[in-house]
């Protein structure tokens, strides 16, 4: 099972671009590969906790206005019959700055297959500033509101 978790999560990260300016996300395909009521962490520790599908493409459709060329590059990859951990060199361009940023991403599956809960575990301090924005003045908030 662990190995065909890995498959739908590279299938997963796939749907997010290839790196390339005509590629954008595939909300309906990364939709798809959620449980209705799944939950996301942007960003841990610290980051907001977004829940169930609407709430979801809401996120994702905020983020493609300040974010292109999405690509999630595995370093490395474990799993178990129900979670995948996922190491990870991203590369995107968020508010026209270049922010490649390394991350290790958790997703649980629920009976169905689906994800269930993905927690996303990086340095927002350093995305924060490859992104050009103050931390102090942002509000705390690193991510464009």
């Amino acid at each position: 099972m662990g190995i065909e978790l890995e498959t739908k999560v590279r299938a997963f990260c796939a749907a997010w671009g290839d790196g390339s300016d005509e590629s954008r996300p595939d909300v309906e395909a990364i939709l798809g590969m959620m449980a209705p009521d799944a939950e996301w962490q942007l960003w841990v520790p610290g980051g907001p906790l977004v829940r169930g599908k609407e709430a979801l493409r809401e996120e994702i459709v905020r983020q493609m206005a300040f974010a292109t060329n999405n690509k999630c590059n595995e370093v490395n990859i474990v799993s178990n019959d129900r979670m995948v951990m996922q190491e990870r060199s991203d590369t995107a361009i968020i508010m026209g700055r270049p922010c490649p940023h390394q991350m290790v991403a958790i997703y649980e599956f629920d009976e169905q297959g689906l994800i269930s809960r993905w927690r996303e575990y990086l340095d927002m301090a350093d995305l924060t500033r490859k992104m050009g924005i103050d931390e102090a003045a942002a509000g705390g908030s690193a991510v464009p509101a």
